[in-house]
């Protein structure tokens, strides 16, 4: 569809475009045809929201995309991604403690009131999607951005399948036992390269399945073995698989979406922006629905503990954001899979360390297998980029 035939149709408009226009969008060049009518500033909104920006030859280059990077060397390549790889994993590692510690913990006990337990776990979720909106879009205002092509309507689709992976994955926990919790979770690897192939047909080696399964292997043999199982495990149901495998398939669409959209040459606090906007208002409307957002607001008024414990929560989880999208712009979302799936396996081993529990015959031998894979991965891509660093010889041409 031509914007000219609809753009039109917006006149003089109001201080939210303008706002809009004027500093979320840094770096952009507002488009505008000689059009009667399309004068007004709602012109840009609109056709930022549905059509996008065109890229011109005048805006400077955009930031170092993951196919400029393989030019860089090896070394630096593998900095980069341990550098991801730990802060995801203390990030979200100290995400989980501080959780765990808000939903167990009573505010405002005394010696004469046994206080209470704050159990709405999605206002907290909404708590954690406004204070990384509010820190991408402060970022895009202080520093310069990439100009912003994609429209805004394509983030719904990576922010509603999140919603639904998540309620997906908390329903099935309902119908499905321990074990198979594991073992889904930890072969999210391979239905994330699969769904690669239909959306940004994304091609992969033979090597790359083969140790994306040698991973999930190893993860589900240190899981089941040295894992805790909890008291009471339900038995797995068609319903319960069901909904596991619609949180697979969510799931993986998720980064694989967020993946494709870097095809439009954004930064990674960009996708944060945007994904994290249309998230909060699917989350503000299900809590309007449930009549929890005025609940949750006023169990924050009457305790000052909490909300000092959300706001430590949510910068944790605008920070594990932050290296989520830098990791699915930088190596791409099966690698991405990868390090979440081994986070993980590597919780339980450092309470293995820490609390001194033993680790079976069993699990030291799926972390064997992990690292097996892991140095498979590394050789086979190293003999990759070794052969195209090789030069081709032209043929000799005789006189």
């Amino acid at each position: 569809m031509d914007p000219a035939m609809v753009l039109p149709l917006f006149g003089e408009c109001c201080w939210l475009c303008q706002f809009y226009s004027t500093w979320l969008l840094p770096g952009a060049v507002l488009q505008k045809k000689e059009l009667p009518g399309n004068r007004g500033l709602c012109f840009p909104l609109v056709k930022a929201c549905v059509f996008g920006n065109e890229p011109k030859a005048s805006d400077e280059p955009p930031l170092t995309s993951r196919t400029e990077s393989a030019e860089t060397t090896p070394t630096w390549q593998a900095l980069k991604l341990l550098f991801c790889a730990t802060g995801l994993q203390v990030s979200y590692l100290t995400w989980g403690v501080l959780q765990e510690r808000v939903m167990t913990q009573s505010y405002g006990t005394t010696a004469t009131t046994p206080g209470e337990r704050f159990t709405d776990s999605q206002f907290l979720v909404l708590m954690n999607r406004v204070l990384a909106l509010m820190v991408a879009g402060l970022y895009c205002v202080l520093c310069k951005q990439p100009r912003h092509g994609a429209p805004m309507y394509r983030y719904s689709f990576a922010s509603l399948s999140n919603v639904l992976s998540s309620w997906c994955q908390y329903e099935a926990l309902k119908f499905v036992s321990f074990p198979t919790q594991v073992l889904a979770k930890a072969s999210k690897v391979i239905p994330v390269m699969l769904m690669g192939k239909l959306v940004s047909r994304r091609s992969y080696e033979h090597w790359e399945y083969l140790t994306a399964g040698l991973i999930s292997v190893g993860v589900s043999m240190f899981l089941l073995s040295s894992g805790p199982e909890p008291r009471s495990s339900p038995a797995t149901t068609l319903s319960g698989l069901i909904l596991l495998a619609g949180y697979i398939a969510f799931d993986s669409f998720t980064s694989n979406w967020q993946d494709a959209l870097f095809a439009y040459k954004m930064s990674s606090v960009q996708m944060m922006f945007g994904v994290n906007l249309f998230s909060c208002l699917f989350t503000v409307g299900s809590l309007l629905e449930q009549g929890a957002l005025l609940e949750g607001t006023r169990f924050m008024g009457r305790h000052s503990e909490f909300a000092a414990h959300a706001l430590l929560l949510s910068v944790c989880s605008a920070c594990g954001q932050i290296f989520i999208f830098y990791t699915i712009g930088q190596f791409g979302a099966a690698a991405f899979t990868i390090i979440m799936t081994l986070r993980q396996a590597f919780a339980i081993l450092l309470s293995c360390l820490l609390y001194d529990h033993t680790v079976t015959v069993v699990g030291g031998l799926g972390v064997a297998v992990v690292f097996a894979a892991l140095l498979l991965r590394v050789y086979a891509r190293g003999k990759k980029r070794a052969k195209k660093a090789v030069p081709t010889e032209s043929p000799v041409q005789k006189v």
